[in-house]
């Protein structure tokens, strides 16, 4: 059974990574997932939102026994294996393929349009 102050390192261990990785600020763990929460994948936010809740609550000792340290374990897991390999390198890359995607799609739809415009006009 862990303590009290084990789940608050965990919250703030997910705290700094958020911040870290993702530039959002705030006080604590509740904090930044209310400021830049939508950064995180809807899974991810729903685990770092039960860590975040299990932090408050640790707070409390007969709240502390009543937890399910199995699932806020299981919750810090899989915060920390979405944030920690989220390196400035992994994030260009993403952005710029991101970037490429979207041009190529404008691309292939203003080639569509064009070829429409031909073929109702009459030239194809």
């Amino acid at each position: 059974m862990m303590g009290g102050a084990s789940v608050q390192q965990m919250a703030d261990r997910v705290a700094g990574l958020m911040e870290e990785r993702l530039r959002i600020r705030g006080a604590g763990l509740a904090a930044k997932l209310r400021r830049g929460g939508r950064a995180l994948p809807r899974r991810i936010r729903a685990e770092a939102e039960l860590l975040a809740a299990a932090a408050e609550k640790a707070r409390v000792p007969k709240l502390l026994v009543q937890m399910d340290h199995e699932r806020v374990a299981a919750a810090y897991d899989a915060c920390l294996r979405y944030l920690a390999p989220l390196g400035r390198g992994a994030r260009l890359r993403g952005y710029l393929l991101d970037l490429a995607a979207a041009a190529g799609f404008a691309l292939v739809v203003t080639a569509a349009l064009v070829l429409g415009v031909l073929v109702w006009r009459g030239y194809l």
